[in-house]
């Protein structure tokens, strides 16, 4: 009898030990599953990136709505109609957020009206530095003069205008909002009945005590991280505003709002915050300490923050790998931008806890 044929190739196909066929004979199935896996996750991510406008608002909502589920969930206990609970929960979070924008807009302002004054400081720092950066143009003169030089490549770039480009990206943005808030409205109204669902798929006792175990793992590890961030990034905010106020820094509530909520955004967040507040002393400061004190004062501060808070209201069960952290934050930043930043660390949470799951599921005994 001749061995069957594979029909993408027409090659025969080898036999495996479990009696079966393999298309590919001579290659071993480890790499057949790892090339499978690379293609997938390279289809997965492609897809991500294409479906961005849908996928980036909705995973946001499910991330902010698993700070506000359980509140639902205690005004449902209450005997408040879910309907309402998941709609207060919703405007609660829309309240909040305008509270803090109006917070942010007459400060904002002002600062936005120093911007060429904070520049001009800073081309007057830059005149010291011209020797060095003369050198450097000598140096850099020299090394294409013994390369052989090379024709300069001028590229035009045709602008466009700022009302153009908010006409074409408010449409999108718009309807990401609507779609975020709607997602929202919805994760937190159908939060049970997800469960209940899930729990349906499986046939056997083993796999429903596994998604039980699932879901309620997640669930309190994400609602426990997001909340304690929250209430840690509340305390840098207020520990921010009330020493800028000590240093008769101007709009101290302004920065530490800021701080707050780039601090979401872990590494990157701190570090951008780092750069604005050292615009903050190049347009209040005269001498390089009073440049110098707001970036530094902060830096000590999310040192604090960063090394002893976060550690210690976490604790271990939620400590996450620096490195996987920041490659996490890297990748999802690429991909979404701001709104990947944010749900970074999320993200990277609930896959540690699944595959934390499964292994203790897995190991014998």
């Amino acid at each position: 009898m001749t061995p069957q044929a594979d029909i993408t190739t027409g090659r025969p196909a080898a036999a495996t030990a479990q009696g079966g066929l393999r298309p590919y004979p001579g290659v071993p199935d480890q790499i057949v599953r790892g090339a499978l896996v690379i293609l997938c996750a390279i289809a997965v991510i492609a897809a991500l990136n294409v479906g961005q406008v849908i996928f980036a608002p909705v995973c946001l909502s499910i991330v902010v709505g698993s700070i506000f589920g359980p509140a639902a969930d205690r005004l449902a206990r209450l005997g408040v109609p879910s309907w309402i609970s998941a709609a207060s929960m919703v405007l609660l979070f829309i309240l909040l957020i305008f509270t803090a924008g109006a917070a942010f807009v007459v400060p904002l302002s002002d600062w936005l009206d120093r911007l060429p004054l904070i520049w001009a400081r800073l081309q007057a720092q830059l005149i010291s530095w011209q020797g060095f950066f003369a050198s450097l143009s000598s140096l850099q003169e020299e090394l294409r003069n013994v390369m052989g030089g090379a024709d300069e490549v001028k590229v035009s770039v045709e602008e466009t205008s700022p009302v153009e480009s908010v006409f074409y990206f408010a449409p999108a943005f718009v309807a990401q909002v609507i779609l975020f808030l709607a997602s929202l409205y919805f994760f937190i109204l159908t939060r049970p009945y997800l469960r209940r669902s899930a729990l349906g798929l499986s046939g056997d006792r083993e796999g429903r005590k596994f998604i039980s175990a699932a879901f309620r793992t997640i669930e309190e590890r994400l609602s426990t991280y997001l909340l304690s961030i929250t209430l840690i990034n509340l305390g840098l905010g207020a520990s921010v505003a009330l020493v800028f106020w000590l240093l008769d820094v101007p709009s101290p509530l302004l920065w530490g709002l800021l701080a707050g909520m780039l601090n979401y955004v872990i590494y990157v967040g701190p570090a951008l915050m780092v750069v604005v507040l050292a615009g903050v002393g190049l347009a209040t400061g005269n001498t390089v300490p009073a440049v110098l004190t707001p970036p530094l004062v902060y830096l000590g501060l999310n040192l604090i923050e960063a090394q002893f808070v976060t550690p210690t209201v976490l604790g271990r069960t939620m400590t996450l790998n620096p490195f996987a952290v920041f490659l996490t934050i890297a990748f999802w930043i690429w991909l979404w931008g701001p709104v990947g930043g944010f749900v970074a660390v999320p993200l990277l949470l609930v896959a540690a806890s699944l595959i934390e799951l499964i292994t203790v599921s897995s190991a014998p005994g």
